[in-house]
Parts: C-alpha cells; structure tokens; sequence
C-alpha cells in the first residue's frame, strides 16, 4: 500500500500570488483595527499564523485585542494557502506573530506586507535543526518544479512544544505589544508574565514526570516533537520529517520497524489532524500499541481544551508509554 505516494503538503502549495493584492485595493485599506473577523476597530488587531501562536497571542493581547487566526480549526497548518483577504488582512493587522519555516505563505505575506510589525517568534528562542531529508526516506521528484515553493527547511519550526520556549516567546510577544500598542503596555507586560508564569509551570510538571522513564523513544507520526524531546532528554524517531505530508518510502518502513524493534518502544504516536493509517500499519508491524500524542498544530472545530490543557493530556499519554514512573 506503500508504492503510490500522495503529493506532500508542500508539493501541493501553491501561494496566491501577491500581485492579486491590487484587486482587493490593499494600498486602499486604512483602518489597521479592521482584521479578517470583521471586528471592532478601537482593539488591536493581532493576525496569527495557526493555533498555538493564536492562543498566545490571545492570552497575553487580553480583552483590548482581537486575535485573528488564519488557520481554521481542524485544518493541517502545513497544507495552508492564503486567499486574497487573508493576505490583505496580514497587511493591515495592527499586528502579526507566526512561526517562520511553518507555512510558506505567511512567511511571505508577513516579509512584504507587516515586517516591521510582526514577531516570528522562532526569532526570539534557540532553535533547532531540522532532521535531515534522508532520515525519512523522502523523495524529491518535484524539485525543480515551476513555481514550487519550500518553506525554510534549515530549522525545525515546532518551538512551541517545549513550554520553556513558549514561556520566552510570551514575554517577548508583550513586548512588542506594549511597544505596539503603549496605551496598554503594562496589561500587555503583565499578561505576558502570568502566561509565562504558567507555561514554566507546565515545564516543570514534564521534567517532573518524565525524569524516570524505562524507555527514552519517542516514534511518532511526523518529527514534530524534537524540542520536548530535547528539553526532557527523549530520543525521537519519527515516521515523517518536518512536513507530515512526506510520507515514507516502504524502505524506510522496514527500516522502522526494526528501529521500534530494537528500542524496546511499545507505542507509536499517531494525530489530531493527520490519517493514522502510516502509523498504525507501522504499529501492527512492529507489534506495538498506538496512542494519540497532540503536536497542537491546530485544534478541532468545537473543542474544549486549550494549549495548557493538551500539553497536559501528552505528558499523561507519554508516561505510561515511556514507563515513567
């Protein structure tokens, strides 16, 4: 079942070109309140990228922002393409954070149209180096293709899953706020303080229940977990690269399950928002178990929880898989 490929999600990228912008009159636009959500102009209008960057900004931006996210829920953040609107909006948003090397959209509309009012908040933390290409057996036969665009491959883009890196990135996103906006920096501050309060609590409860663990692999859908695996000392082995589009070579799966074999893992980690179907072929080759681990990349329409509530739901799914007692 592992012959025929599906296009990766950034095979099938395809930025609207930014020259459409002069039929939705964006040098035309004036009220910087005025975001995607239609909202109230006397707030200050926060665009951001997906999710975790989204819930961020609405924690630390309070009740005298409107944060407007341009992922939907349930959507896969990698697979984005930015409409017309969209992109007006990032240029006439009050403000923009995202996470460069996530969506080659955004990275793009943010350089031309908000880049002295935006935080890129890989930016402002130490960040990592994405796995290489081979690791995952990925192939490149689109290379080269007219008009094929990667988003920056030379780092892992997925900061947001170590709490410690978060906690950084809230206090500089109120910051920026406070200077964006003086009229509130102090709320701004504060918020920003009270996230980060909260967020280095997090990290503590995952040193805390990750110190002993029988087990230190980590196999999961797509390497999106490398920084919790490098703050707590965990070794990831993932079944697709940064991209979760990218799916393995059949070679690359035999190559897995004896990986899996070896490491004495008795789960792999399947997603919210991305088919199991790879992983869990993988499981029942490897004769493990599955259990969901969230990368928080988006949420489902409807759901309840929040960033701090899921991070707290993978700490509890990862203990007993990693025998941590």
């Amino acid at each position: 079942m592992f012959t025929s490929r599906r296009p990766s999600a950034r095979r099938r990228f395809r930025a609207v070109p930014i020259a459409v912008l002069a039929v939705t009159g964006l040098a035309g636009l004036t009220a910087c309140g005025e975001t995607g959500t239609g909202g109230d102009t006397s707030k200050t209008g926060i665009v951001a990228s997906f999710y975790p960057v989204g819930w961020l900004a609405g924690k630390v931006g309070g009740p005298g922002a409107q944060v407007d996210t341009l992922t939907k829920p349930g959507s896969e953040p990698h697979d984005l393409e930015l409409t017309p609107r969209q992109i007006a909006d990032i240029g006439k948003a009050d403000f923009a954070v995202y996470v460069k090397g996530v969506q080659p959209a955004v990275d793009e509309a943010v350089g031309k149209h908000a880049k002295d009012k935006s935080l890129d908040a890989a930016s402002v933390v130490k960040t990592l180096p994405a796995p290489a290409e081979d690791e995952h057996g990925h192939e490149h036969e689109d290379e080269g293709e007219p008009g094929h665009e990667h988003a920056d491959e030379s780092q892992d883009p997925h900061i947001w899953l170590d709490p410690s890196r978060m906690a950084t990135i809230a206090t500089s996103l109120g910051d920026r706020l406070a200077a964006t906006d003086p009229s509130d920096a102090a709320g701004y501050k504060s918020r920003a303080a009270a996230v980060a309060g909260e967020l280095t609590a997090l990290d503590q409860a995952f040193k805390d229940g990750l110190k002993t663990c029988e087990r230190k692999t980590l196999v999961t859908a797509h390497a999106a977990f490398g920084y919790l695996a490098d703050r707590y000392g965990l070794k990831q082995v993932s079944i697709a690269g940064v991209d979760p589009g990218n799916e393995p070579s059949p070679r690359r799966l035999a190559d897995l399950t004896h990986e899996v074999k070896e490491s004495g893992a008795t789960t792999i980690f399947t997603e919210t928002l991305v088919s199991p179907k790879v992983a869990e072929t993988l499981a029942r080759s490897a004769g493990v178990r599955t259990a969901v681990l969230d990368p928080i990349e988006g949420i489902k329409d409807g759901a309840s929880g929040d960033y701090l509530s899921i991070m707290r739901k993978n700490l509890e799914t990862l203990k007993p898989a990693l025998g941590c007692t």
